[in-house]
């Protein structure tokens, strides 16, 4: 072991996330993992580890952290400012740790999530093959507390060249492929869908993100049976108002997908945030 971080606060939500566990659906297990999987990934690229090892996932900021070794981190995501005992510094940068530095990530001024990673990896039991929290499900770690001790593990790889990349462009546009279910809506539910600016309503959370606009009208009423979700899925209940549904969607819904959201726009939904307003184009 490298050396552990030690909580000293968890902010609103945080998470231990990883890449979920794919392939358990028929058990009625969802993949979870990093809601935000580009950042999760180009996080762990920063410290040099392998794209799948755990990192984690911080809601509207307010993580304090300590570490009691020298340590290499990096946190991506929702721009925001890191400071290390103090001395604001810039997220999207691979930052070290001395042994009894506290890192401070803040509230974003804009997206909902960051991550961080540490060089060597969090050493975190696997709940089926995955140490990500389904917070639907109520698998993998416990939201983070004060006190608790995250162990590092010992680095496995070099360090990348690069120790910066660019934080990401505000989420305006999400882009989206038809959903096996377009046939039950109208023509004009697809135009709707794709001309409207839509309102992020108060309903955000790992689940699903609801929008707000005008109502996507069905040319088939009939009930639907139950049938497989998937993250990205646009789901059309009978209130007409689309849900995106985000890493801890439920295995199966009672309503027609009209589009699905394409990997990297599934990615951009999980950092929406109540108020924001985004396109939808296919």
């Amino acid at each position: 072991m490298s050396g552990a971080l030690v909580v000293e606060a968890p902010g609103p939500l945080t998470l231990v996330q990883d890449l979920g566990r794919p392939g358990l659906a028929h058990l009625g297990v969802s993949p979870s993992g990093a809601a935000d999987r580009a950042a999760h990934r180009l996080a762990n690229r920063l410290v040099g580890e392998e794209e799948g090892a755990a990192t984690l996932e911080v809601t509207l900021g307010g993580l304090v952290v300590r570490a009691t070794a020298t340590l290499f981190v990096a946190v991506t995501g929702a721009p925001t400012t890191v400071r290390v005992d103090g001395t604001p510094t810039a997220s999207h940068t691979t930052v070290v740790l001395r042994a009894g530095a506290r890192l401070h990530v803040e509230r974003p001024a804009r997206g909902l999530r960051s991550y961080l990673a540490v060089r060597g990896g969090f050493v975190v039991a696997p709940v089926l093959g995955s140490r990500s929290r389904d917070v639907l499900a109520g698998l993998g770690p416990a939201p983070l507390a004060v006190g608790d001790v995250l162990a590092v593990g010992d680095p496995t790889r070099p360090l990348p060249d690069a120790d910066r990349a660019p934080a990401p462009a505000p989420v305006t546009v999400l882009d989206v492929r038809p959903g096996p279910r377009r046939d039950w809506f109208t023509g004009d539910a697809w135009s709707t869908l794709l001309g409207t600016v839509w309102a992020v309503t108060a309903d955000v959370d790992r689940v699903a993100v609801r929008l707000s606009g005008p109502a996507l009208t069905r040319a088939v009423t009939d009930e639907l049976p139950s049938e497989g979700l998937v993250r990205g899925a646009v789901q059309v209940p009978a209130s007409g108002q689309p849900l995106l549904f985000g890493a801890d969607h439920p295995v199966t819904g009672g309503y027609p997908v009209l589009a699905v959201l394409t990997p990297a726009a599934a990615d951009a939904a999980a950092q929406l945030r109540p108020g924001d307003a985004v396109r939808l184009a296919g």
